[in-house]
């Protein structure tokens, strides 16, 4: 070791905060675009403030009806949740103070509390320049995004071979309706010229694996994905035992991408509030180990939702090499649960994680959910560092890169398979 290298305890935890504050990351799942997919990327004031994490919270403190809401307008929608949650209350909500964030971090005077003034700055702002502005400033590299070739506004994109145009932006086949909805999968499969029907036959899931595998290879997509909810079980006799076993996990192994399971979803508990109307659920988590058992050479990307799940995925993780446990997923995604979530995944499974993805629906979100995580991964990694430094194992800047770079980049890619030097 070159002890010239070496960071004094003194620097310590400035060297590592700063470092982890600016080393470029891998957003590896998002519900984000790229700009050439027009309409389906939401950016700018309004959209942020009309998110649903924000919507739902702006109603505990309003006896309005729900349909009156729906009925506005997004700018009046937006001025109502800014009187509600940012005039009328104080800000200090992970959503609401992160909407702070990113106005501070665009420049904005936020003493000012004009909304208007904000809308103004980004008028003539493109949508090109301010997802390079945004991503500058949240010091990202590479986004993953989220594809349904279900989705009509989506599907002519990719047809058109625009989809991958930017190569900042990469995709993740998402799969919810084949798993979830079959009906409805069957429908649009039938109406993308695929011979399927509502029963199990070898056709169907014979064109069903076909299905798969020509959208993988349209849009190069990094791995398939599913939101399921906290009752998922496997093994199972059901429908999605059936898809997984027979067609997910043979296209994905003859395609060599990984499987990635978001779990723990419970959908609409309160359908007044639309897409802000979803809970997060207990979910068993022998259904990842059966998973990870039967198919030992199929790479697994998981998350789960609720809180009580998350040693136990962890110290699934130390079992089953082809798991990768990966981010503070929704409602996870507050600072308490990130700092809580990031110590014991590294203290059980040390640099071999992806401590945090974004999550994120409205571009600017880049902004404060990178800088609230990067803040606590820093403090985390800084206390094991300073323990090892008290012990006599002194840790070099480019040992804490190489670290920061396995965490925020590298272990996504490398559990891909994929080089990206």
């Amino acid at each position: 070791m070159n002890t010239q290298s070496v960071i004094s305890l003194a620097d310590l935890r400035v060297t590592v905060e700063k470092l982890a504050n600016s080393m470029p990351v891998t957003d590896m799942h998002t519900h984000l675009y790229s700009p050439g997919f027009g309409e389906l990327l939401l950016w700018g004031i309004d959209d942020l403030l009309t998110y649903h994490y924000l919507i739902s919270e702006s109603f505990r403190w309003s006896e309005d009806e729900y349909g009156h809401f729906w009925s506005m307008s997004k700018r009046e929608q937006a001025d109502w949740i800014w009187k509600q949650l940012f005039i009328d209350h104080s800000p200090v909500s992970e959503a609401a103070s992160g909407f702070i964030t990113i106005l501070k971090r665009l420049g904005f005077d936020v003493s000012s509390r004009n909304l208007d003034d904000y809308r103004q700055a980004l008028a003539n702002r493109s949508v090109y320049e301010q997802v390079d502005t945004v991503m500058q400033i949240a010091g990202i590299e590479k986004i993953v995004m989220t594809n349904d070739p279900f989705d009509a506004l989506e599907r002519p994109i990719w047809l058109s071979g625009q989809g991958n145009s930017d190569p900042r932006f990469f995709a993740a086949l998402r799969v919810d309706a084949l798993l979830n909805d079959w009906p409805h999968a069957v429908s649009e499969l039938q109406k993308l010229g695929f011979d399927v029907t509502a029963e199990w036959t070898e056709r169907t899931k014979e064109e069903t694996r076909r299905f798969l595998s020509e959208w993988i290879i349209r849009m190069d997509a990094l791995y398939l994905a599913v939101s399921m909810p906290g009752d998922f079980r496997y093994p199972a006799e059901d429908h999605r035992s059936k898809m997984m076993d027979e067609v997910m996990i043979p296209v994905c192994q003859e395609q060599q991408i990984p499987f990635a399971l978001m779990i723990g979803v419970r959908r609409r508990v309160n359908p007044a509030l639309g897409l802000a109307g979803d809970m997060s659920m207990l979910s068993d988590v022998s259904a990842v180990e059966a998973l990870c058992r039967r198919y030992p050479e199929q790479k697994f990307l998981v998350t789960m939702l609720a809180r009580e799940n998350q040693h136990e995925l962890t110290v699934l993780a130390r079992k089953f090499r082809n798991l990768m446990i990966f981010g503070c997923w929704w409602f996870l995604h507050i600072e308490s649960m990130v700092e809580e979530m990031t110590r014991f995944r590294i203290e059980l499974l040390g640099t071999s994680v992806i401590p945090q993805h974004s999550d994120c629906r409205v571009f600017e979100q880049l902004i404060y959910k990178w800088e609230h995580s990067r803040k606590i991964i820093g403090s985390v990694l800084a206390d094991k560092y300073e323990k090892l430094h008290h012990s006599g194992w002194e840790v070099t800047e480019e040992e804490i890169k190489r670290d920061l770079d396995d965490l925020l980049n590298r272990n996504f890619w490398r559990f891909l398979g994929k080089d990206i030097t």
